[in-house]
């Protein structure tokens, strides 16, 4: 009798301790993930910087994140002076980002897909997913009651794919962002598996259109329940920490937030060539090591001595422990960027940057040591005849204010021609250093003297007090759930990299002239001179 008494109090207590591992590691981060929001919001440092509304306004003006959220339907009253009010609403309400742009849409060679040709591909691909999906539960022996996914048409992601025109990746009135940001924030994950630059190393894939096998940082394809997809990049880097002077910069780490910030600033200097990028706590057990297919990404799972679930990249560089990333134990903070439609759909040109930096440890490029260099540029096709060079410097433009030097390639879909517009993909080597100021990145300006009319005057409001720049991207970046993304370092940074850009076009504009050096072509005619935009230089 004694032996069976020892019996069950040996049986309760390992159920107990399994009760309890249970609740540890799989209800409690749930809870944590649902209660983490609320608590950010009554503890970011931002919103305590952010400028407060006055008492008897404070029920009718809305707070920054509704600003950030309704950033498209920004009314023309909003208030601008004396603190009150939203910044980032009073921007967008601004004359400039309400001019028509140019040249006008007029029919389906504007828009990036055919949309009933967009929509037949996309149910063979669900289609193709609900088989493979079936047949893979089939080969375990695993019974199923999830029903076979449908393809919704007002599905965010899709409008977002349909909203594509030669402007930009969406339009400024589009309400679609807000709601492909919130599905991806929100929606659970079907699949996970690694990207095309990971299977390309690993010789699973055809690696004609990889512009660079990565290797040196980890990133994942996650597919919601809604059939979207999402480039997910786990943090590697703490917010306050800053990229040593003595790396390189091809070997930096790849920063979750850098993608997230870069996202917001495109959309406010009105460029809108970043995908929609969204801040998010992935369970990295139940949202990607329980959905992925993928043998060898499960395989690369492991738990810490901390009891942290780690994994890392399965890859010919990076692939040791030292290199994981790890859950706190299972939850780990990503930036997640939307997908462009399948290059099947819509064929995508990828080019060398005419200003690529070296890739070695010693040697440099022409531009690097040949001040004409642009000269020589201008002979090219097709930069010698189109809007490319503009749009090159457009480019350098937003990659100096956020400290990218790894812009070796850039893409543009084919559709659209020599004009199109540049798709800014890959920013998470911005915002390493705030510190430093690497004016070789604004090269393109500096021996050029070219810059478009349309970007100069954002870049000279967004210079005044009641638009300045560090001000509207703090209230943008409280939007996102990770925030605060930035520290107050890297945003006043943006200001002080702003009065540079300026003055260098200052500068070209009394060696050569503003009518050598300011763009005034058809495109941009329609835009408000300085006077109508209240500008100053």
């Amino acid at each position: 009798m004694p032996g069976l008494r020892r019996d069950r109090l040996l049986t309760l207590l390992l159920l107990g301790a399994l009760l309890s591992a249970d609740l540890y590691f799989h209800l409690w981060p749930q809870v944590r993930r649902q209660l983490r929001p609320r608590e950010h919001a009554r503890g970011c440092p931002c919103a305590r910087r952010a400028s407060s509304p006055a008492p008897d306004a404070a029920a009718a003006s809305p707070g920054p994140r509704a600003a950030a959220r309704n950033f498209s339907r920004a009314g023309p009253g909003t208030e601008r002076h004396g603190g009150r009010g939203s910044r980032l609403q009073a921007l967008f309400a601004h004359p400039l980002y309400r001019v028509p742009e140019e040249p006008p849409l007029l029919g389906p060679e504007d828009s990036l897909l055919a949309g009933q040709e967009a929509l037949r591909y996309y149910r063979r691909k669900v289609a193709r997913w609900n088989r493979r999906h079936k047949i893979y539960k089939e080969q375990l022996n695993l019974t199923s009651l999830d029903t076979p996914l449908q393809l919704r048409l007002e599905a965010s992601w899709v409008q977002f794919h349909l909203g594509i025109s030669r402007h930009g990746l969406y339009s400024r009135s589009s309400p679609v962002v807000s709601q492909l940001l919130q599905d991806m924030r929100r929606f659970p994950t079907i699949s996970a598996d690694y990207s095309q630059d990971e299977k390309a190393l690993l010789g699973a894939c055809d690696c004609t259109q990889i512009v660079k096998p990565s290797g040196v940082h980890l990133k994942l394809v996650l597919r919601f329940s809604d059939f979207g997809k999402a480039m997910f990049k786990p943090m590697r880097q703490q917010r306050d920490e800053e990229t040593p002077a003595d790396f390189f910069y091809f070997i930096d780490f790849q920063r979750h937030n850098a993608e997230i910030a870069a996202f917001h600033l495109d959309r406010i200097l009105d460029f809108r060539r970043v995908p929609p990028t969204v801040g998010r706590l992935v369970n990295v057990t139940k949202e990607i090591l329980e959905v992925t297919k993928n043998e060898i990404l499960q395989s690369v799972f492991f738990v810490s001595p901390a009891s942290n679930v780690c994994f890392f990249a399965k890859c010919p560089y990076m692939c040791k422990t030292e290199y994981a990333v790890c859950g706190n134990p299972h939850l780990l903070e990503g930036s997640l960027s939307a997908f462009l439609p399948s290059l099947n759909l819509a064929p995508r040109l990828s080019v060398p940057n005419p200003w690529i930096r070296s890739y070695s440890l010693a040697g440099k490029e022409e531009w690097e040591v040949n001040p004409l260099y642009c000269d020589t540029v201008k002979q090219i096709y097709p930069y010698n005849s189109s809007s490319r060079l503009l749009n090159i410097i457009d480019m350098a433009i937003f990659d100096f204010l956020i400290g990218n030097m790894d812009r070796h390639h850039y893409e543009m879909f084919t559709k659209f021609g020599d004009d199109g517009f540049l798709i800014h993909l890959d920013n998470a080597r911005g915002f390493g250093r705030h510190s430093q100021d690497e004016l070789s990145i604004l090269s393109p300006l500096s021996q050029c003297c070219r810059i478009k009319k349309k970007t100069l005057l954002h870049l000279q409001l967004l210079a005044q007090a009641d638009y300045r720049l560090s001000d509207v991207m703090r209230e943008s970046l409280l939007e996102d759930q990770l925030s605060p993304i930035l520290t107050e370092p890297h945003l006043l940074a943006l200001d002080r990299r702003l009065q540079i850009i300026l003055q260098t076009v200052e500068g070209c504009v009394e060696a050569h002239g503003e009518q050598s050096v300011i763009a005034t072509d058809p495109a941009e005619q329609s835009a408000p001179d300085s006077s109508q935009a209240n500008l100053t230089s």
